[in-house]
């Protein structure tokens, strides 16, 4: 009974997964997050300040 009792939410979550992804249009996480890491990308080449002279570089 401890290990059923103990691991509940874990297999009710599970089941909700399952059952969510097969019958809803769930968007893919990894596209979602390259997709945003790339616009951030873009929008700090944009903003960034130009390096100055003087850095020793």
């Amino acid at each position: 009974m401890g290990i059923i009792r103990s691991c509940f939410s874990f297999i009710v979550g599970t089941v909700c997964g399952i059952y969510v992804a097969q019958n809803y249009d769930v968007p893919n996480i990894k596209k979602l997050a390259h997709t945003a890491q790339f616009k951030a990308k873009q929008i700090e080449e944009k903003y960034r300040k130009p390096k100055s002279r003087g850095d020793g570089d």
